[in-house]
């Protein structure tokens, strides 16, 4: 019979080193997430959820300022409201694509750390998942630079807003100084080409343009379209860390029969 001091110290010791199996385990488990596209994919979501959702309520109030002060005529924006609800409808496309798209880069980045070679052990990479992952790749980069147009785009109202809003903010600075009347100031929404130029009124000034700019539909869609840009340039970050996260992955799985490395990222 071992003394009672003796199996009590030799109880603490199993129970250390179980502590500490336990705690090398997490160590390896969080050295193996693909923290880069774990980053890039909540970036993603942001970007693409801010720009889908505020772009949509924005072009929505969009509409409904043009019907109500700039084209009174319903054939005169019959093509501009059709290609809003277009647009619209390519919102929900793009949302749904950069789900899935974000999910499989994520797993990809996943599947290629070393934690999985770890768990289930040494694997080798075949041809057709070095294809699969250089497909990713060039998709990547397509994404990106398709991104950096909707990026720019999106801030096309935001400068049309921008203008209607500093010309608001200078009508009421006239009638603080009273130096010039406001009635001479206008707005023409037709030199943007979004209504045809027989578009009725087609334009405002003065007192109207400054209530134009109180309503609450020019505020929210200003501020949307704000938020939306913002969004377009979250994703655009986003794509550019896949960008980097993909092409490091593809390196590592063409070079991984020469040399025993595994990616982090």
């Amino acid at each position: 019979m071992k003394p009672a001091m003796e199996t009590a110290a030799e109880e603490n010791a199993e129970q250390s080193q179980e502590k500490k199996g336990c705690f090398e385990c997490c160590i390896k488990c969080l050295g193996g997430v693909p923290y880069a596209s774990l980053v890039a994919t909540i970036l993603c979501f942001s970007g693409v959820a801010l720009f889908c959702g505020c772009g949509h309520v924005a072009l929505t109030g969009t509409v409904s300022i043009l019907e109500q002060h700039f084209s009174t005529t319903a054939s005169d924006h019959a093509l501009l409201s059709e290609v809003i609800q277009l647009m619209q409808y390519v919102i929900y496309g793009i949302a749904s694509f950069f789900f899935l798209y974000g999910i499989i880069l994520l797993a990809e980045g996943f599947y290629t750390t070393s934690a999985v070679k770890e768990l289930h052990g040494e694997f080798k990479t075949t041809a057709c998942g070095r294809c699969i992952s250089g497909m990713f790749v060039f998709l990547t980069y397509v994404l990106g630079v398709a991104w950096l147009g909707v990026f720019g785009f999106s801030a096309v109202p935001v400068f049309m807003f921008y203008n209607i809003w500093s010309t608001c903010e200078v009508i009421k600075s006239l009638q603080i100084n009273m130096t010039v009347p406001g009635d001479q100031i206008c707005v023409d929404i037709r030199q943007y080409g979004i209504i045809p130029w027989n578009a009725v009124p087609g334009k405002a000034c003065g007192p109207i343009l400054e209530n134009i700019c109180n309503t609450n539909e020019f505020y929210m869609s200003y501020h949307l379209f704000i938020v939306a840009c913002a969004g377009a340039g979250a994703t655009v970050i986003a794509l550019l860390i896949y960008m980097m996260a993909t092409t490091y992955n593809y390196a590592v799985l063409k070079f991984k029969s020469r040399e025993d490395c595994c990616t982090k990222f």
